[in-house]
Protein backbone atom coordinates (compact mmCIF):
# COMPACT_ATOMS: atom_id res chain seq x y z
CA UNK A 1 0.00 0.00 0.00
CA UNK A 2 1.77 3.69 -0.84
CA UNK A 3 1.91 5.48 2.10
CA UNK A 4 0.51 8.47 0.19
CA UNK A 5 -3.33 6.73 0.75
CA UNK A 6 -2.63 5.53 3.90
CA UNK A 7 -1.83 9.18 4.81
CA UNK A 8 -5.08 10.88 3.23
CA UNK A 9 -7.24 7.73 5.18
CA UNK A 10 -5.48 8.97 8.41
CA UNK A 11 -6.00 12.06 7.35
CA UNK A 12 -9.27 11.43 6.46
CA UNK A 13 -10.52 9.59 9.80
CA UNK A 14 -8.82 12.13 12.03
CA UNK A 15 -11.51 14.46 10.30
CA UNK A 16 -14.22 12.23 11.22
CA UNK A 17 -12.94 11.75 14.56
CA UNK A 18 -12.89 15.83 14.89
CA UNK A 19 -16.07 15.99 13.55
CA UNK A 20 -17.62 13.41 16.18
CA UNK A 21 -15.69 15.11 19.21
CA UNK A 22 -17.93 18.30 17.95
CA UNK A 23 -20.85 16.81 18.34
CA UNK A 24 -20.32 14.65 21.21
CA UNK A 25 -18.79 17.99 23.53
CA UNK A 26 -21.24 20.30 22.35
CA UNK A 27 -23.07 19.84 25.71
CA UNK A 28 -19.84 21.21 27.15
CA UNK A 29 -21.06 24.47 26.41
CA UNK A 30 -24.36 24.66 25.95
CA UNK A 31 -26.54 22.26 28.03
CA UNK A 32 -26.96 24.05 31.03
CA UNK A 33 -27.92 27.60 29.14
CA UNK A 34 -30.31 25.59 27.13
CA UNK A 35 -31.59 23.83 30.67
CA UNK A 36 -32.60 27.24 31.74
CA UNK A 37 -34.11 28.55 28.54
CA UNK A 38 -30.87 31.23 28.64
CA UNK A 39 -30.64 29.93 24.38
CA UNK A 40 -32.64 28.24 22.31
CA UNK A 41 -31.88 24.65 21.45
CA UNK A 42 -30.64 25.59 17.57
CA UNK A 43 -29.68 28.73 18.54
CA UNK A 44 -27.12 27.42 21.11
CA UNK A 45 -25.25 25.04 19.24
CA UNK A 46 -25.28 27.24 16.03
CA UNK A 47 -22.91 30.18 18.58
CA UNK A 48 -21.64 27.09 19.89
CA UNK A 49 -20.03 25.84 16.06
CA UNK A 50 -19.34 29.43 15.23
CA UNK A 51 -17.01 30.06 18.73
CA UNK A 52 -15.39 26.55 18.34
CA UNK A 53 -14.33 27.71 15.02
CA UNK A 54 -13.01 30.77 16.28
CA UNK A 55 -11.19 29.35 18.92
CA UNK A 56 -9.64 26.63 16.81
CA UNK A 57 -7.42 29.41 15.60
CA UNK A 58 -6.56 30.89 18.91
CA UNK A 59 -3.70 28.27 20.27
CA UNK A 60 -1.87 25.39 19.16
CA UNK A 61 -0.29 23.90 22.05
CA UNK A 62 -2.25 21.36 22.80
CA UNK A 63 -1.49 20.53 19.42
CA UNK A 64 1.84 20.65 19.85
CA UNK A 65 1.66 18.10 22.96
CA UNK A 66 -0.46 15.50 20.94
CA UNK A 67 2.07 15.76 17.79
CA UNK A 68 5.21 15.64 19.88
CA UNK A 69 4.40 14.93 23.20
CA UNK A 70 2.80 11.30 24.00
CA UNK A 71 3.98 8.70 21.75
CA UNK A 72 7.93 10.06 20.77
CA UNK A 73 8.63 10.54 17.05
CA UNK A 74 11.25 11.58 15.16
CA UNK A 75 15.33 10.72 14.77
CA UNK A 76 16.06 10.11 18.56
CA UNK A 77 12.91 9.08 19.28
CA UNK A 78 10.70 6.03 17.75
CA UNK A 79 9.35 5.87 14.04
CA UNK A 80 5.46 6.08 14.53
CA UNK A 81 3.75 5.12 11.51
CA UNK A 82 0.62 6.24 9.80
CA UNK A 83 -0.86 2.78 10.40
CA UNK A 84 -0.48 2.97 14.15
CA UNK A 85 -2.24 6.24 13.82
CA UNK A 86 -4.82 4.68 11.89
CA UNK A 87 -5.40 1.71 14.53
CA UNK A 88 -5.62 4.53 17.21
CA UNK A 89 -8.09 6.56 15.88
CA UNK A 90 -10.40 3.91 15.52
CA UNK A 91 -10.49 3.48 19.13
CA UNK A 92 -11.00 6.74 19.63
CA UNK A 93 -14.22 6.68 17.46
CA UNK A 94 -15.39 3.72 18.32
CA UNK A 95 -15.60 4.40 22.00
CA UNK A 96 -17.03 8.33 21.24
CA UNK A 97 -20.03 6.45 19.19
CA UNK A 98 -20.52 4.55 21.83
CA UNK A 99 -21.04 6.67 24.42
CA UNK A 100 -22.79 9.23 22.31
CA UNK A 101 -25.58 6.33 21.60
CA UNK A 102 -25.68 5.53 25.75
CA UNK A 103 -26.02 9.71 25.98
CA UNK A 104 -22.72 9.92 28.25
CA UNK A 105 -20.50 12.34 28.27
CA UNK A 106 -16.99 10.75 28.18
CA UNK A 107 -13.93 12.43 27.35
CA UNK A 108 -12.76 12.49 23.77
CA UNK A 109 -9.65 13.60 24.58
CA UNK A 110 -8.94 10.36 27.03
CA UNK A 111 -10.30 8.21 23.95
CA UNK A 112 -8.22 9.57 21.57
CA UNK A 113 -4.92 9.31 23.53
CA UNK A 114 -5.83 5.72 24.78
CA UNK A 115 -6.73 4.74 21.49
CA UNK A 116 -3.38 6.16 20.21
CA UNK A 117 -1.15 4.45 23.56
CA UNK A 118 -2.62 1.33 22.68
CA UNK A 119 -2.23 1.12 19.30
CA UNK A 120 1.87 2.75 19.88
CA UNK A 121 2.12 -0.09 22.57
CA UNK A 122 0.84 -3.20 20.28
CA UNK A 123 2.50 -1.91 17.37
CA UNK A 124 5.64 -0.45 18.26
CA UNK A 125 6.42 -1.48 22.35
CA UNK A 126 5.93 0.11 25.29
CA UNK A 127 8.91 1.96 25.05
CA UNK A 128 7.20 4.40 22.39
CA UNK A 129 5.18 6.25 24.62
CA UNK A 130 6.49 9.08 26.24
CA UNK A 131 4.88 8.60 29.94
CA UNK A 132 6.20 11.38 31.79
CA UNK A 133 4.48 13.77 29.48
CA UNK A 134 0.81 11.54 30.10
CA UNK A 135 0.98 11.75 33.65
CA UNK A 136 1.90 15.64 33.35
CA UNK A 137 -0.50 16.56 30.57
CA UNK A 138 -3.17 14.43 30.47
CA UNK A 139 -3.29 12.15 33.48
CA UNK A 140 -2.63 14.79 36.50
CA UNK A 141 -5.18 17.44 34.54
CA UNK A 142 -8.05 14.38 34.50
CA UNK A 143 -7.52 14.21 38.02
CA UNK A 144 -7.42 17.53 39.48
CA UNK A 145 -8.96 19.74 37.03
CA UNK A 146 -12.47 18.08 37.48
CA UNK A 147 -12.43 18.71 41.43
CA UNK A 148 -10.49 22.30 40.88
CA UNK A 149 -13.77 23.26 38.09
CA UNK A 150 -16.40 21.68 40.78
CA UNK A 151 -15.06 23.73 44.04
CA UNK A 152 -14.55 27.20 41.84
CA UNK A 153 -18.29 26.29 40.52
CA UNK A 154 -19.30 25.68 44.30
CA UNK A 155 -18.46 28.70 45.86
CA UNK A 156 -19.21 31.17 42.99
CA UNK A 157 -22.61 29.50 42.91
CA UNK A 158 -22.83 30.26 46.91
CA UNK A 159 -22.08 33.63 46.27
CA UNK A 160 -24.37 34.42 43.39
CA UNK A 161 -27.16 33.10 45.62
CA UNK A 162 -26.17 34.77 49.00
CA UNK A 163 -25.05 38.27 47.42
CA UNK A 164 -28.38 38.69 44.81
CA UNK A 165 -30.49 38.00 48.24
CA UNK A 166 -32.88 39.98 50.11
CA UNK A 167 -34.34 40.31 53.72
CA UNK A 168 -36.84 42.04 55.02
CA UNK A 169 -35.54 44.67 57.11
CA UNK A 170 -38.39 44.08 59.63
CA UNK A 171 -38.74 40.53 60.22
CA UNK A 172 -35.34 39.37 58.94
CA UNK A 173 -36.66 36.78 56.81
CA UNK A 174 -35.79 36.27 53.10
CA UNK A 175 -37.55 37.92 50.02
CA UNK A 176 -38.20 36.18 46.62
CA UNK A 177 -35.30 37.74 44.89
CA UNK A 178 -35.31 38.00 40.84
CA UNK A 179 -31.99 36.53 39.41
CA UNK A 180 -32.76 37.32 35.45
CA UNK A 181 -29.80 38.75 35.27
CA UNK A 182 -27.59 35.33 35.20
CA UNK A 183 -29.90 33.90 32.71
CA UNK A 184 -28.84 37.09 30.25
CA UNK A 185 -24.79 36.27 31.73
CA UNK A 186 -24.97 32.71 30.15
CA UNK A 187 -25.24 33.96 27.05
CA UNK A 188 -21.94 35.43 27.07
CA UNK A 189 -20.49 32.70 29.62
CA UNK A 190 -21.49 30.05 27.55
CA UNK A 191 -19.91 31.52 24.34
CA UNK A 192 -16.58 31.97 26.35
CA UNK A 193 -16.78 28.16 27.07
CA UNK A 194 -17.06 27.29 23.61
CA UNK A 195 -14.44 29.24 22.64
CA UNK A 196 -12.37 27.37 25.15
CA UNK A 197 -13.25 24.25 23.65
CA UNK A 198 -12.13 25.25 20.36
CA UNK A 199 -8.54 26.37 21.58
CA UNK A 200 -8.35 22.83 23.12
CA UNK A 201 -10.46 19.87 21.71
CA UNK A 202 -9.78 20.98 18.06
CA UNK A 203 -6.22 21.05 18.65
CA UNK A 204 -5.95 17.54 19.35
CA UNK A 205 -6.93 16.40 16.01
CA UNK A 206 -4.47 18.87 14.42
CA UNK A 207 -1.65 17.40 16.49
CA UNK A 208 -2.91 13.84 14.85
CA UNK A 209 -2.65 14.84 11.42
CA UNK A 210 0.80 16.77 12.21
CA UNK A 211 2.04 13.91 13.90
CA UNK A 212 0.86 12.06 10.69
CA UNK A 213 2.98 13.86 8.35
CA UNK A 214 5.57 13.48 10.54
CA UNK A 215 5.63 10.24 10.68
CA UNK A 216 5.58 10.53 6.21
CA UNK A 217 8.43 12.49 6.46
CA UNK A 218 6.36 15.14 4.85
CA UNK A 219 6.85 17.97 7.95
CA UNK A 220 9.99 18.41 10.25
CA UNK A 221 9.72 16.42 13.43
CA UNK A 222 9.09 19.48 16.46
CA UNK A 223 7.17 21.64 14.07
CA UNK A 224 3.34 22.58 15.09
CA UNK A 225 0.53 22.31 12.49
CA UNK A 226 0.47 24.04 9.05
CA UNK A 227 -2.35 26.60 8.01
CA UNK A 228 -4.42 24.47 6.19
CA UNK A 229 -4.45 21.68 9.18
CA UNK A 230 -5.69 24.46 11.27
CA UNK A 231 -8.33 25.57 9.03
CA UNK A 232 -9.43 21.99 8.33
CA UNK A 233 -10.04 20.71 11.95
CA UNK A 234 -11.46 23.89 13.18
CA UNK A 235 -14.26 23.67 10.01
CA UNK A 236 -14.40 19.59 10.85
CA UNK A 237 -15.37 20.55 14.59
CA UNK A 238 -17.73 23.40 14.35
CA UNK A 239 -19.57 21.53 11.66
CA UNK A 240 -19.58 18.45 14.26
CA UNK A 241 -20.73 21.06 17.16
CA UNK A 242 -23.47 21.97 14.95
CA UNK A 243 -24.62 18.74 14.25
CA UNK A 244 -25.68 18.75 18.02
CA UNK A 245 -24.73 15.95 20.48
CA UNK A 246 -28.48 16.55 21.84
CA UNK A 247 -28.34 12.88 24.37
CA UNK A 248 -25.54 14.31 25.73
CA UNK A 249 -27.45 17.78 26.20
CA UNK A 250 -29.89 15.97 27.88
CA UNK A 251 -27.70 14.33 30.01
CA UNK A 252 -25.86 17.46 31.08
CA UNK A 253 -28.01 19.80 31.32
CA UNK A 254 -30.91 17.95 33.56
CA UNK A 255 -29.54 14.47 34.16
CA UNK A 256 -26.95 15.68 36.66
CA UNK A 257 -29.39 18.39 38.54
CA UNK A 258 -31.80 20.64 38.05
CA UNK A 259 -30.01 23.92 36.81
CA UNK A 260 -30.95 27.26 37.04
CA UNK A 261 -29.68 30.68 35.84
CA UNK A 262 -27.13 31.53 38.83
CA UNK A 263 -26.06 27.82 38.67
CA UNK A 264 -25.59 27.69 35.11
CA UNK A 265 -23.63 31.07 35.19
CA UNK A 266 -20.96 30.13 37.74
CA UNK A 267 -20.78 26.36 36.38
CA UNK A 268 -19.52 27.69 32.67
CA UNK A 269 -17.40 30.46 34.18
CA UNK A 270 -15.40 28.14 36.06
CA UNK A 271 -15.22 25.80 33.18
CA UNK A 272 -14.42 28.49 31.19
CA UNK A 273 -11.81 29.05 33.12
CA UNK A 274 -10.06 26.10 33.87
CA UNK A 275 -9.97 25.09 29.91
CA UNK A 276 -8.47 28.35 29.01
CA UNK A 277 -6.11 28.29 31.72
CA UNK A 278 -4.88 24.58 30.50
CA UNK A 279 -4.70 25.59 26.80
CA UNK A 280 -2.43 28.48 27.64
CA UNK A 281 -0.20 25.64 29.34
CA UNK A 282 -0.65 22.27 26.90
CA UNK A 283 -2.93 21.03 29.18
CA UNK A 284 -4.78 17.98 26.71
CA UNK A 285 -7.58 18.86 29.13
CA UNK A 286 -10.97 16.38 28.74
CA UNK A 287 -13.29 19.86 28.95
CA UNK A 288 -16.42 17.20 29.34
CA UNK A 289 -14.68 16.47 32.61
CA UNK A 290 -13.97 19.68 33.91
CA UNK A 291 -18.04 20.64 32.85
CA UNK A 292 -19.44 17.72 34.14
CA UNK A 293 -17.46 18.65 37.86
CA UNK A 294 -18.60 22.27 37.42
CA UNK A 295 -22.61 21.52 37.26
CA UNK A 296 -22.10 19.06 40.30
CA UNK A 297 -20.21 21.65 42.12
CA UNK A 298 -22.82 23.90 41.12
CA UNK A 299 -25.71 21.89 42.11
CA UNK A 300 -23.89 21.23 45.54
CA UNK A 301 -23.88 25.11 46.10
CA UNK A 302 -27.64 25.81 45.84
CA UNK A 303 -29.34 25.15 48.99
CA UNK A 304 -32.69 22.75 48.14
CA UNK A 305 -31.56 20.89 45.04
CA UNK A 306 -29.44 17.75 44.94
CA UNK A 307 -27.32 16.20 42.49
CA UNK A 308 -28.34 12.88 40.72
CA UNK A 309 -25.67 10.68 42.28
CA UNK A 310 -26.58 7.61 40.24
CA UNK A 311 -25.75 9.47 37.07
CA UNK A 312 -22.73 11.29 37.94
CA UNK A 313 -21.62 7.57 39.06
CA UNK A 314 -22.54 6.41 35.51
CA UNK A 315 -20.19 9.28 33.87
CA UNK A 316 -17.82 8.52 36.27
CA UNK A 317 -17.42 5.12 35.43
CA UNK A 318 -17.43 5.98 31.58
CA UNK A 319 -14.18 8.54 32.65
CA UNK A 320 -12.75 5.31 34.45
CA UNK A 321 -12.91 2.75 31.23
CA UNK A 322 -12.31 5.19 28.33
CA UNK A 323 -9.05 5.44 28.31
CA UNK A 324 -8.17 1.43 28.59
CA UNK A 325 -11.32 0.79 26.08
CA UNK A 326 -10.06 3.30 23.55
CA UNK A 327 -6.94 1.35 24.30
CA UNK A 328 -7.65 -2.40 23.61
CA UNK A 329 -9.76 -0.99 20.59
CA UNK A 330 -6.81 0.54 19.27
CA UNK A 331 -4.42 -2.10 20.20
CA UNK A 332 -6.70 -4.72 18.47
CA UNK A 333 -6.70 -2.65 15.30
CA UNK A 334 -2.87 -2.26 15.52
CA UNK A 335 -2.44 -6.05 15.35
CA UNK A 336 -5.15 -6.19 12.27
CA UNK A 337 -3.52 -3.50 10.07
CA UNK A 338 0.06 -4.79 10.76
CA UNK A 339 -0.64 -8.16 8.51
CA UNK A 340 -0.74 -5.71 5.47
CA UNK A 341 -3.46 -4.11 3.03
CA UNK A 342 -5.70 -6.44 4.19
CA UNK A 343 -5.83 -6.32 7.66
CA UNK A 344 -6.27 -2.23 7.39
CA UNK A 345 -9.49 -3.07 4.70
CA UNK A 346 -10.67 -5.14 7.17
CA UNK A 347 -10.29 -2.96 9.70
CA UNK A 348 -11.47 -0.22 8.28
CA UNK A 349 -14.82 -2.01 6.75
CA UNK A 350 -15.31 -3.55 10.03
CA UNK A 351 -15.43 0.28 11.70
CA UNK A 352 -17.25 1.52 9.32
CA UNK A 353 -20.03 -0.79 9.87
CA UNK A 354 -19.64 -0.30 13.49
CA UNK A 355 -20.34 3.46 13.42
CA UNK A 356 -23.27 2.74 11.05
CA UNK A 357 -24.78 -0.23 13.25
CA UNK A 358 -24.82 2.44 16.14
CA UNK A 359 -25.87 5.23 13.92
CA UNK A 360 -29.31 3.50 13.06
CA UNK A 361 -29.64 2.28 16.63
CA UNK A 362 -29.87 5.91 17.53
CA UNK A 363 -32.46 6.50 15.18
CA UNK A 364 -35.00 4.50 17.15
CA UNK A 365 -34.85 6.76 20.14
CA UNK A 366 -34.26 9.82 17.85
CA UNK A 367 -33.28 13.07 20.14
CA UNK A 368 -33.23 16.31 18.73
CA UNK A 369 -33.60 19.86 18.81
CA UNK A 370 -37.24 19.39 18.07
CA UNK A 371 -37.65 17.41 21.60
CA UNK A 372 -35.20 18.94 22.93
CA UNK A 373 -37.86 20.97 25.09
CA UNK A 374 -37.55 18.25 27.98
CA UNK A 375 -34.38 19.37 28.28
CA UNK A 376 -35.57 23.04 28.55
CA UNK A 377 -38.39 22.52 30.91
CA UNK A 378 -36.00 21.47 33.82
CA UNK A 379 -35.14 24.99 34.00
CA UNK A 380 -38.35 26.24 32.71
CA UNK A 381 -40.54 24.83 35.63
CA UNK A 382 -38.92 27.92 37.91
CA UNK A 383 -40.48 30.39 36.07
CA UNK A 384 -43.99 28.62 35.72
CA UNK A 385 -44.36 28.05 39.20
CA UNK A 386 -43.33 32.43 39.66
CA UNK A 387 -46.78 33.08 36.98
CA UNK A 388 -48.80 30.94 38.85
CA UNK A 389 -47.61 32.25 42.15
CA UNK A 390 -47.79 35.69 40.68
CA UNK A 391 -51.20 34.62 39.61
CA UNK A 392 -52.61 34.00 42.81
CA UNK A 393 -51.69 36.78 44.41
CA UNK A 394 -53.81 38.94 41.83
CA UNK A 395 -56.55 36.63 42.58
CA UNK A 396 -56.59 36.84 46.03
CA UNK A 397 -56.27 41.06 45.77
CA UNK A 398 -59.17 41.07 43.69
CA UNK A 399 -60.97 39.50 46.03
CA UNK A 400 -60.23 41.53 48.86
CA UNK A 401 -61.21 44.47 47.13
CA UNK A 402 -64.41 42.87 45.82
CA UNK A 403 -65.07 41.85 49.50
Amino acid sequence: MEITFMVALVIALALFFDFTNGFHDTANAMATPIATGAIKPKTAVALAAVLNLVGAFLSTEVAKTVSGGIIKEGSDGIQITPDIIFAGLMGAILWNMITWLKGLPSSSSHALFGGLIGAAIAGIGIHSVNFESLMQKVILPAIFAPLIAAGVAYICTRLAYALTSRHDPETGSKLTQKRGGFRTGQIFTSSLVALAHGTNDAQKTMGIITLVLIAAGTQQPGSGPQFWVIAACAFAIAIGTYAGGWRIIRTMGSGLTDVKPAQGFAAESSTASAILASSHLGFALSTTQVASGSVIGSGLGRKGTSVRWGTAGRIAIGWLFTLPAAGIVGALTALLVKTGIVGVLIAAVAGTGAVLFMFFQSRKSHVGHHNAVEVEEAGQAVRFRKKKAMAAGRANKSKDVQS
